[in-house]
């Protein structure tokens, strides 16, 4: 079984003081304060030890709840209730307007749009590719009724 710091600076503490050493002399004082700055050096580190696995222990938790502030934060799917897979910045996630969904020609994306996007001119917001969609007149007058 390996030894603390503070058990070996008692150990040789105590072998010092079985020398018998007369610290009058002066090789007796040196030894002495060694000795003594020896005690304290090992008390100051075990303190550190402590407290550096507390920090890391503390450091873990922070990490931990950044990760869940992070995954709320940087969530990308849409949490709205109008079923579409677009990022809840759509005009459709705003309100409770109806909306048109399309897929983007280019790279998938689905994207969401109401009566105020002109379906001709629309542009992926995901790789930003310029397209047209073809949408029914009367569901574009029925929009613009709301």
């Amino acid at each position: 079984m390996e030894m603390t710091l503070n058990e070996r600076a008692a150990y040789i503490k105590g072998l010092c003081d079985g020398m018998e050493l007369d610290t009058a002399s002066k090789e007796g004082k040196v030894i002495a304060a060694l000795t003594e700055l020896i005690s304290d050096m090992a008390i100051t580190i075990e303190e550190l030890e402590d407290e550096v696995v507390e920090l890391r222990d503390y450091i873990e938790e922070i990490d931990e709840d950044l990760g869940d502030v992070e995954e709320v934060l940087c969530d990308e799917e849409c949490d709205c209730d109008c079923d579409c897979d677009c990022d809840c910045d759509c005009d459709c996630c705003d309100d409770e307007d109806d909306y048109f969904e399309v897929e983007c020609p280019s790279c998938g994306e689905t994207i969401c749009f109401d009566g105020t996007i002109d379906p001709e001119e629309l542009a992926c917001p995901a790789c930003g590719e310029k397209f047209e969609c073809i949408v029914d007149e009367d569901d574009l007058e029925a929009l613009d009724e709301e």
